[in-house]
């Protein structure tokens, strides 16, 4: 695009024809939900390889509290999936999420999310079955955060977008609905709607 072209009004705005959808339905029509979980805060002893690195106390009463707030957020089912770094402290760290869940869905364990890029994390989300309704994936940085903003797209919301570019914390958990027409295989850049970005603490 050169300087003399118009650009989009607003990149975060609503898509008319979405809203003129719904509103001819007449109803909200049901959308796939992604959350984005960055492992607990771990910590670095000496002698062991980060793959082996296991959480802090601190990441585990920041884990623990993240159970409950993300089973407010988005109940999971067994017919939901986990896709989790094979890592030490994010397989913890789902755990301990995990006990807060009563219906738990199964978990994969990916090697492929230990320093992805963001481009290798959604092709991983593209192989999820479309009939999933929920995908968790708990994974590191920089991969969440660049993923994250690159997702984010029409209606997220401004303010949590902010917070996750600025500084994506241990433990923190964006939330993303894909829109009726967007399966998994379709997830691609500014596809998704961030519905909230929250960064529990125990």
């Amino acid at each position: 695009m050169t300087p003399d072209q118009p650009g989009p009004a607003d990149p975060l705005a609503p898509a008319p024809e979405a809203d003129s959808k719904a509103a001819a339905d007449g109803a909200t029509p049901p959308s796939r939900r992604l959350i984005l979980l960055r492992h607990a805060k771990s910590a670095w002893p000496d002698g062991v390889s980060d793959p082996e690195r296991p959480l802090a106390t601190r990441g585990v009463a920041d884990a623990t509290a993240a159970g409950p707030i993300l089973a407010g957020l988005a109940p999971l089912t067994a017919a939901d999936v986990v896709l989790c770094s094979p890592a030490r402290r994010t397989r913890q760290t789902w755990r301990l999420v995990g006990q807060a869940l009563p219906d738990l869905p199964p978990t994969r364990f990916e090697p492929a999310i230990y320093g992805a890029e963001v481009d290798d994390l959604l092709d991983l989300i593209r192989s999820v079955p479309d009939a999933v309704a929920t995908v968790v994936v708990v994974g590191h940085e920089p991969t969440m955060s660049q993923t994250a903003a690159a997702l984010a797209g029409p209606g997220s919301d401004r303010a949590d977008l902010a917070r996750l570019n600025a500084k994506y914390p241990t433990s923190g958990m964006a939330v993303f609905t894909l829109g009726p027409d967007v399966g998994w295989s379709g997830l691609d850049v500014r596809k998704a709607t961030l519905e909230r970005f929250v960064v529990p603490r125990g």
